[in-house]
């Protein structure tokens, strides 16, 4: 007699479509607006797509190890955020046996521009010998006074990195890193030994100087704390060294406890006793052929995770 327990691979179809029901009552009932142009049953669709061929480190499917909720959870989050994996701007990476998603270059900017105060956003990076100068505005905050890129300095090593987010009131806020800055964030990230930070090294360190000041400039924004809390949650998911409350702001328990709870209830009922995964991954993959593009005419491996 066999007591073997076979695993039941999720269905993403019927999550993806239990997330879409979920964000309609969203709109309804609380007034949950999306961004303008942006189809979150067309963003559910890819994702439904890429999630097919998402895996953990050890090739696994990651709708065979990961938990019913963490995939609607980490869904829900992508909506929330405006963001679609067709336009390159997040992700899913397995951790243990749990989906998360991380954003993209792209996928950040997309983001702060859902922001009522922004305008705009860039990042830049100094190599070595361009022209660069920081002080202070009446304020006492650091910012850019002077930046001449220099095409004899392309190939140079990086020296900083800045990122600068236009305000509708005609200011700015800057943020600056230096590499040894970058370095350091580089070397707190979830997956060690990252060679797209060696190999992209440009891309990456303008991703993660706008990665910090996404950081900073949302926990002062008066936007939703249902957006602002999602942004942050993505931004904190791949570093190891962030200590995370994982109690969702009230806005964002009230969206998604529903739609948890019934998922939760559907897999004790269908495995009761069965865990998704009795193994611990510290790194993680995603899907054979997924890309993300971090400048133009720029694209990243597949299996390779970013900072």
């Amino acid at each position: 007699m066999n007591n073997q327990v076979t695993k039941e691979t999720i269905n993403p179809k019927s999550i993806t479509d239990d997330v879409l029901d979920r964000v309609n009552e969203m709109k309804e009932k609380d007034g949950f607006l999306l961004p303008k142009g942006y189809s979150a049953e067309n963003a559910l669709k890819s994702a439904y797509l890429v999630l097919q061929g998402v895996k953990d480190r050890n090739k696994r499917p990651a709708l065979e190890v990961c938990t019913r909720p963490s995939i609607a959870n980490t869904l829900l989050n992508m909506v929330i955020q405006g963001l679609s994996p067709a336009k390159t701007q997040c992700y899913f990476i397995v951790y243990g046996n749990e989906l998360q998603m991380q954003r993209s270059y792209f996928g950040t900017v997309a983001v702060l521009k859902r922001l009522d105060s922004v305008k705009n956003i860039t990042a830049q990076v100094i190599h070595e010998g361009d022209k660069f100068e920081i002080g202070s505005d009446e304020n006492f905050q650091t910012v850019v006074k002077e930046f001449q890129p220099s095409i004899e300095n392309q190939d140079k090593e990086i020296a900083y990195a800045f990122a600068r987010i236009f305000k509708n009131d005609g200011t700015y806020v800057d943020t600056i890193m230096t590499k040894k800055e970058i370095d350091q964030s580089w070397a707190q990230t979830r997956q060690k030994n990252n060679k797209v930070q060696q190999n992209f090294s440009q891309e990456m360190a303008k991703r993660t100087v706008l990665n910090r000041a996404a950081k900073m400039f949302i926990n002062t924004s008066d936007d939703s704390d249902l957006l602002t809390g999602a942004i942050n949650d993505t931004t904190s998911n791949e570093y190891d060294d962030e200590r995370r409350d994982v109690t969702p702001v009230e806005d964002e328990k009230q969206s998604t406890d529903k739609l948890l709870e019934g998922f939760q209830k559907s897999q004790e009922a269908k495995a009761k006793g069965v865990s998704n995964n009795g193994n611990s991954n510290e790194g993680e993959e995603v899907a054979d052929g997924q890309t993300e593009l971090f400048n133009e005419g720029t694209i990243k491996p597949a299996n390779e995770a970013d900072a």
